[in-house]
């Protein structure tokens, strides 16, 4: 597949900051680690590191290059609001050179099969997208997943009250596969229940859909089925378009108690039932509900309950950290969040206990050059 290469153009692109090799000292002061181990799976290797990201990110660079499973970051929105931790109000050429220099060293940190997540809203998301395809490869843009970010509209909004946020997930390289999630019991796309086999399940054509989908693409694919009237079955579309069942014919017989016949509109429909034991996982999907993985107020409602003197003003709810570690990392795997603000990353890292052996994170005192 042949995309075009876009490249943004913006004022002050060519400049680019000096960074030379960095090392990274540990102050005795600002570290914290337990006196032993209590369980042999307990690590030492967490790190915070305080100072400038871009600084940060450059003296991981020599011991982590090709390392990161999975980049997280929140960076400014970039809204004019004025934050306490950066200026998430930069002129729109200066953010974008000061996002550049941050994506550059954070692809050479990931490993082949890892992935970078962005959260992002509308001000910013169309060009980040462009200069993520820059950096990264048009190729290797992975998803754009929408999080829906609030549980109810802004009734003083002017105009459109804004419902979601973007994460942008980009991988390093072809080898990135996101992980399958577990499906939930009473999902609503397995809402019928088969008594006699006391399961759950959804209903899923026999008539095959999609690509390859007609009579000249298998055409031993093209028989009929007896329906329970006794009438001849075939595979056509509603559209009159001559189609094909998902099945060889041979393995209908043995199959009828999979088979669900559905009267519809003076035609027959045929449907095989998946049973949820059967396909305990699905793929992630791109629309992520605050019911599955928290809104703003939650979010803030956690940052509240261990510094409710200086709450952050935009942070992520833990279920929405939990979701992307679920789906980009396995276990031992190594997790960076180059812009930590409030640490829900390294929190959830840690809560996960055994799953993720440990996250490096990185925050900053200022979002500059």
């Amino acid at each position: 597949m042949i995309k075009q290469k876009l490249e943004l153009t913006w004022i002050g692109k060519e400049k680019r900051p000096k960074l030379e090799a960095r090392i990274l000292l540990e102050g005795a002061e600002r570290s914290y680690h337990a006196t032993h181990r209590v369980t042999d799976r307990d690590i030492f290797d967490n790190r915070l590191i305080f100072g400038d990201n871009l600084l940060a990110l450059k003296a991981l660079e020599q011991e982590f290059s090709g390392k990161v499973k999975c980049v997280f970051i929140d960076p400014p929105y970039n809204t004019g609001s004025a934050f306490t931790h950066y200026d998430d109000g930069l002129e729109h050429s200066i953010w974008l050179g000061l996002m550049r220099d941050r994506l550059e060293i954070i692809r050479r940190l990931l490993s082949e099969d890892g992935s970078l997540w962005i959260t992002i809203d509308d001000n910013e998301a169309h060009y980040l997208k462009v200069l993520c395809d820059e950096v990264f490869g048009c190729l290797n843009f992975a998803a754009n997943c929408l999080w829906q970010k609030v549980y109810s509209e802004r009734m003083d909004a002017r105009g459109f009250s804004v419902s979601h946020d973007h994460l942008f997930v980009y991988q390093k390289s072809e080898r990135f596969f996101p992980l399958q999630l577990p499906k939930d019991q009473n999902a609503a796309q397995f809402g019928f229940f088969d008594e006699a086999a006391n399961k759950y399940y959804r209903r899923r054509s026999l008539r095959k859909e999609g690509s390859e989908s007609l009579r000249q693409d298998r055409p031993s694919m093209w028989y009929s089925i007896t329906a329970p009237d006794g009438s001849d079955i075939w595979p056509v579309k509603p559209d009159g378009t001559e189609g094909r069942w998902r099945w060889k014919n041979e393995n209908v017989p043995t199959n009828l108690n999979q088979l669900e016949f559905i009267r519809k509109d003076e035609r027959w429909e045929i449907y095989v039932k998946q049973y949820l034991e059967e396909s305990p996982t699905r793929p992630p999907a791109t629309l992520w509900p605050n019911e599955e993985v928290g809104h703003n107020h939650e979010a803030k409602l956690e940052v509240r309950a261990f510094n409710s003197s200086d709450v952050f003003s935009t942070p992520k709810p833990e279920r929405l950290l939990k979701r992307v570690l679920e789906v980009a990392t396995k276990p031992g795997d190594l997790v960076l969040d180059s812009f930590a603000d409030s640490g829900t990353t390294g929190a959830v890292a840690h809560k996960m206990g055994s799953w993720w052996n440990w996250a490096s994170t990185a925050t900053r005192t200022s979002f500059r050059a």
